[in-house]
């Protein structure tokens, strides 16, 4: 359904991406997995329109080329990008921001239906009316997760939905991804928790200095000696 080829995002002289081509399965949640500074929120960014990418790189979803698309074509395409930090407006209420998730639809009875289903995932029912930056860290990610959610997207394009979380909150939010992939939603995770990430997902690719240097099952790199060294520790 996503297919990355020959990919290259550039700033100035510097190479942040190079090269590279990945591709996510109807069905797949797919992890990229990579210190910071490895490319991962460039790659997204250049998914989702927010950053050109070089000549020569496509990037085809279902068939279509989006690489010269604007950024709101390619939410109505069927991608749907959950961007690191959440990028929330803090001072309007949860509500505001969930539903300006769902700004491209103009059927009021559809964004409640989503909006319903945001809040089956999300515990946040009794936070509705409150500033989204009165919340904890982790019911603000919830927020961000849901907001991509109301596009009613395709394929959610979900970038370090654990960071700065603590680890049981991390395995309540990676629950919901899984369970958001269950429900028929393809979904390509960037996350540096190689263990999290790795347990939820079918495959996996390690980038390194803007490169793909491995990829296999999620299964396999569960239990490769240079994933468990670099990223979880053993």
């Amino acid at each position: 359904m996503l297919r990355v080829s020959g990919l290259t995002v550039s700033y100035g002289s510097f190479q942040a991406v190079r090269e590279i081509g990945f591709e996510v399965r109807a069905g797949e949640l797919v992890v990229l997995l990579g210190a910071n500074g490895a490319g991962k929120t460039t790659i997204f960014r250049a998914l989702s329109g927010l950053t050109s990418a070089d000549r020569g790189s496509r990037i085809e979803f279902a068939g279509r080329d989006l690489s010269a698309l604007a950024p709101r074509a390619i939410v109505d395409a069927g991608m749907s990008h959950c961007p690191e930090g959440r990028k929330l407006f803090p001072a309007l209420s949860v509500a505001t921001n969930l539903r300006l998730g769902a700004y491209r639809c103009r059927d009021k009875a559809a964004i409640e239906h989503r909006l319903a289903r945001v809040l089956e995932l999300f515990p946040l029912a009794d936070r509705m009316n409150d500033p989204a930056g009165a919340l904890s860290g982790g019911q603000q990610q919830m927020v961000s997760i849901g907001r991509a959610l109301m596009a009613e997207p395709k394929i959610l394009l979900l970038d370090e939905p654990s960071v700065s979380l603590a680890p049981k909150v991390v395995t309540q939010v990676l629950e919901a991804v899984a369970a958001i992939n269950r429900a028929g939603t393809m979904v390509l995770l960037s996350e540096q928790n190689a263990y999290a990430a790795l347990e939820i997902a079918n495959r996996g690719y390690v980038l390194e200095n803007g490169c793909i240097v491995l990829d296999g099952p999620a299964a396999e790199l569960m239990h490769h000696d240079e994933v468990r060294r670099a990223y979880m520790g053993a």
